[in-house]
């Protein structure tokens, strides 16, 4: 099977999940659940819960173990887009080629929204925690490593650092640490958390923290240039935007194809990682796709 019908199989398990998801954890319909819907099933590459998926299959592990957390990875990862899109925060119109929440529900409801999301992530994580007596502790530390991701010293902590240092000449080291946090913890916690569930050796979980930690700053190397480089209708979201605010940027600090090659070098550090684990091949052109994709 090519990378790219694996692929779509992946999303199309991601999607299936999604789709009843909402309407599961609801007796009856209000408007929050249309602004929750709207976002989580607007599309998007799903990456955070196909890398959940993607490395559980890798390690051989039951899928139906893993899908809450992938689940609840991808309700964090969009209520996160919700809330950067807010006037108050990045004041984005356009995401996934869509007008953003709050330009459809309002700027309340899209906070609401976003709240709720994260909310049900937790919700769903937990309830599966408490249910399993067997696996409680794997499943705990699990909904653990994903909060803290999530959290004040993860994907929180890198967006205060990123609208502090709007107007203001951050440092490169800054700068790395900023989207380690913002961008890499959420995806750091995708691929770490089938290893804590199925309790993977030492060995394979330091071996997934560095690609994980690579495709992450891959991951963010390539939406800078993508700002600097990509268009409005092919990315699906407003372009120049990091720019326009006076955003540091992977491009701003180190220039177009200085970033290029520290691209090109994280992937292959990502790659390199993973050599000694077998059934690779799928995150392995993770990685490279990661990096030449085009939104």
């Amino acid at each position: 099977m090519s990378f790219i019908a694996g692929y779509k199989e992946y999303q199309n398990i991601v999607e299936n999940w999604l789709d009843s998801v909402i309407i599961n954890h609801s007796s009856f319909r209000t408007s929050i659940h249309e602004a929750m819907e709207y976002s989580l099933m607007a599309g998007g590459k799903r990456i955070r819960p196909i890398l959940s998926i993607a490395v559980n299959d890798m390690l051989k592990g039951d899928r139906s173990s893993v899908t809450p957390y992938a689940i609840a990875i991808e309700l964090i990862h969009t209520y996160s887009l919700i809330h950067d899109d807010l006037p108050c925060m990045d004041n984005d119109d356009l995401r996934r080629g869509k007008p953003t929440n709050h330009k459809v529900f309002g700027e309340a409801m899209a906070v609401l929204a976003g709240d709720g999301l994260l909310n049900l992530a937790y919700e769903i994580m937990l309830a599966d925690a408490v249910k399993d007596k067997n696996n409680r502790l794997q499943k705990s530390e699990t909904a653990r490593l994903i909060a803290e991701a999530a959290g004040i010293s993860g994907m929180i902590a890198g967006q205060v650092m990123d609208m502090e240092a709007e107007n203001r000449d951050i440092s490169y080291e800054e700068l790395c640490i900023m989207h380690k946090k913002k961008t890499g913890a959420l995806i750091r916690a995708a691929v770490l958390a089938p290893a804590v569930l199925l309790d993977a050796k030492e060995e394979i979980r330091t071996n997934l923290e560095v690609y994980a930690d690579n495709i992450g700053l891959a991951f963010q190397i390539k939406d800078d240039i993508l700002d600097n480089e990509g268009s409005r209708e092919i990315v699906g979201k407003s372009v120049g935007s990091d720019e326009k605010n006076n955003k540091a940027t992977f491009v701003s600090k180190l220039g177009i194809e200085k970033a290029k090659e520290l691209l090109k070098s994280s992937v292959e550090k990502a790659v390199e990682a993973l050599k000694t684990i077998e059934n690779n091949d799928f995150l392995i052109k993770m990685a490279v796709f990661i990096a030449q994709r085009n939104k």
